[in-house]
């Protein structure tokens, strides 16, 4: 992850425990287009760049990743989202919930966000973290049209992460001869 990601996190870490007001004010962004609401602006246009245009994947990643950590504060070094996605939707034994996640990863980048919102404030009700820094930077390349490569590569990670936590374990009976032997 980068050293910027991590350094913004910090940022936000450091919010969430002196001024809640701006975590307020973060989470209430999320009802806006990316980037749009002039109160989040003091919190993350500093780490944004100036070199950024309005509408740049870069700076609309750090505004979503703001507004998504102010959802849910708990901020995990190395838990991805998917993987914290994954062991809720196992807990909860919910198909329901690993159709979110693939509508999720089937998602253009403009339907991302809402698909995002709904993914951490479940993780938030199951008070699950997420490493927040591997968001921001999976965020940065999945919302760049130039690097659909890139993103296929951040889409499988996830399926991964996912999948390695929630394990739909198959029924026995529909099981034939050898493999129900070795399941």
């Amino acid at each position: 992850m980068s050293e910027r990601s991590q350094y913004f996190i910090r940022h936000l870490l450091e919010l969430n425990d002196r001024d809640r007001g701006a975590i307020a004010c973060l989470k209430r962004s999320l009802s806006h287009a990316l980037g749009t609401y002039p109160r989040a602006y003091p919190y993350v246009e500093r780490f944004v760049g100036a070199d950024r245009h309005a509408h740049d994947p870069q700076r609309l990643a750090f505004y979503l990743t703001a507004g998504l950590f102010a959802m849910n504060p708990r901020h995990q070094d190395g838990q991805t989202l998917a993987s914290a996605y994954g062991r809720v939707a196992q807990a909860r034994k919910s198909a329901s919930l690993e159709v979110r996640f693939i509508a999720a990863l089937e998602a253009e980048p403009e339907a991302l966000p809402t698909l995002l919102r709904q993914i951490v404030s479940l993780l938030d009700a199951e008070k699950q973290g997420l490493d927040y820094a591997l968001l921001l930077d999976d965020l940065i390349t999945w919302l760049n049209p130039f690097t659909a490569g890139q993103r296929d590569a951040i889409l499988q990670r996830w399926a991964r992460d996912f999948y390695r936590n929630y394990q739909v374990k198959p029924d026995p009976e529909s099981l034939s001869g050898e493999e129900a032997a070795h399941p």
